[in-house]
């Protein structure tokens, strides 16, 4: 049956292979079952069916892409657009979570569209690349921001808006030991480094009695407090917009850059260098990220640590469904979860946001006029705690810039108009 539903012997694969790189694949993005709850807790919503929002979100989108799609690609909620979940939208734009659950909703059911009518090709290849590299960075430069701040390592000062905190504290110091850590283990190639920082954190801190254990197992937690609680009439305020398209765009890039990064990497591109069934695998995703706001965390996406199991053999969605397995087994361990504290997962942050940062690498810094809209699009973000203001100066900054640079071959129709629309919002919706 099994070589039926994967044709696993003409991709060159076996059922051992598969569960091997379904554990590994699952080892290296763990991690997200306890950030992820740690992180949407802080609007406001309820832990606990928060956590069983996160694994159940990865089961639907992890088992669709691999029964479906038929590829070795593992989903869950994203890192970055959970923290402009919590951070921007409900913390500083002052909307109610059940809003913000609306508007990853409808970014999910707009990618959905895109999927169906084949136009998601045409929107990824009219973004200039160094936008797509400024805005991983600023990304990474937002996590980065929220992991110091959650170490107490940075705090708000009255006299330079952003001043460094307390660096003595057990709580600043176990943040750095975890950070290092996994900085080693990750070098030294050791599965599961990020995921093994963080327990490693909260058991020290439970040693030193910062933090009470309360147990190994148990039921999971109730679904209610989040299940159907997303607000999309609320979501179709006027000043969502750039919302929803900042959850949209992100998840977009987020979503293709992963595919095609990890179908290189397991040989899974066509003779024509591109991906069969690009459809299917898209449309996984967005069906996650409707699902997943339904059932209460922010938006479900691929995730590049799927590269970890195709490295270590994968290459069917048979490898997506032993990730699926794990994921649902994660239910009966929120005991674990709900006592690690936030200085145990800061590590995990500001480790990800270095890996996000490495874009910048790509840029052409020789050409001002890729590279100014880059920086600007990589500082923005994490200075006004925005993703979507970071995406919008960086979209004004390259037209801007181009067209005043005489490039006017650089621009296309979507950027100007985007670009544009950009403008209008901070004219009309901003003041």
């Amino acid at each position: 049956m099994l070589e039926k539903l994967f044709k696993l012997q003409a991709n060159g694969t076996t059922v051992k292979r598969e569960v091997i790189a379904g554990i590994t694949t699952f080892l290296t993005m763990a991690y997200i079952v306890v950030v992820n709850p740690s992180i949407l807790s802080s609007t406001g919503m309820d832990f606990g069916a928060v956590f069983v929002a996160t694994c159940i979100a990865a089961v639907i989108g992890t088992l669709i892409m691999g029964l479906w799609a038929n590829y070795p690609i593992a989903l869950a909620p994203g890192m970055g657009l959970n923290a402009f979940f919590s951070f921007t939208v409900v913390g500083s734009m002052g909307y109610s979570w059940e809003v913000a659950l609306g508007a990853v909703f409808l970014s999910g059911m707009i990618f959905f569209l895109l999927s169906i009518f084949k136009v998601r090709e045409w929107i990824i290849n009219s973004i200039p690349l160094s936008l797509r590299f400024g805005i991983s960075a600023g990304i990474g430069f937002f996590l980065a921001l929220i992991a110091l701040k959650n170490a107490g390592i940075v705090v708000d000062n009255p006299a330079t808006l952003v001043g460094m905190g307390n660096a003595k504290t057990p709580e600043a110091v176990l943040f750095f030991l975890g950070f290092v850590a996994i900085c080693a283990m990750a070098y030294r190639q050791i599965t599961g480094a990020v995921m093994i920082g963080i327990l490693a954190i909260t058991v020290i801190a439970m040693a030193l009695g910062m933090v009470e254990y309360e147990g190994l197992v148990s039921a999971p937690p109730s679904l209610a407090p989040t299940l159907m609680q997303l607000d999309i009439a609320g979501a179709f305020n006027v000043g969502m917009i750039s919302v929803i398209f900042a959850f949209l765009f992100v998840d977009l890039f987020d979503t293709s850059g992963t595919l095609i990064g990890s179908a290189q990497r397991g040989g899974l591109l066509d003779k024509d260098g591109k991906l069969p069934r690009l459809g299917r695998a898209l449309m996984s995703d967005s069906v996650a990220t409707m699902s997943g706001a339904a059932l209460g965390t922010s938006t479900t996406t691929s995730y590049v640590e799927s590269t970890a199991g195709i490295t270590a053999g994968g290459r069917t969605g048979l490898t997506a469904v032993v990730v699926a397995l794990l994921f649902l087994a994660c239910l009966l361990f929120a005991p674990i979860a709900s006592v690690i504290p936030a200085y145990a997962t800061a590590p995990a942050l500001l480790y990800v946001a270095v890996l996000m940062a490495g874009g910048l690498k790509l840029i052409d810094w020789d050409d001002v006029t890729d590279a100014a809209p880059a920086v600007v699009t990589a500082l923005v973000m994490p200075l006004t705690f925005s993703i979507a203001d970071g995406i919008a100066a960086g979209f004004i900054t390259y037209a801007a810039v181009k067209a005043l640079s005489g490039r006017w071959s650089d621009l296309n129709a979507s950027v100007s108009v985007i670009a544009v629309v950009f403008v209008l919002k901070f004219i009309f919706l901003d003041a």
